[in-house]
């Protein structure tokens, strides 16, 4: 079994529909073109980012160290991003500069 793939096992379904979201999956062009979420304490996806954060799955940085203050910003690693994606779809190379390209293996 691929690295990835056992990583997706590890991921929950609310937490890669999450990861989808901050990559702007699903769309017309089967690429991510985003790879952002923005959610704070009380939010209720809040808990599933910080699981992915400890899981490697994202990185976090708290709203308080942000110019705009508020809620904390989460970005997916490409371990994260990979998890996420779909067989069919690619990752931005902006983002993702190592990641895995439209229909490769995952």
């Amino acid at each position: 079994m691929s690295e990835a793939a056992s990583i997706a096992r590890e991921m929950t379904p609310e937490q890669r529909e999450l990861a989808r979201h901050a990559l702007g999956l699903p769309n017309r062009n089967n690429r991510s073109y985003r790879n952002r979420f923005v959610t704070g304490p009380g939010g209720a996806d809040y808990d599933h980012w910080l699981a992915m954060v400890d899981a490697g799955f994202a990185q976090r940085r708290a709203g308080k160290t942000l110019p705009f203050g508020g809620d904390d910003l989460f970005w997916l690693t490409t371990a994260g991003a990979m998890a996420a994606k779909r067989r069919n779809e690619g990752l931005d190379k902006e983002n993702f500069p190592n990641g895995n390209k439209k229909g490769a293996q995952s």
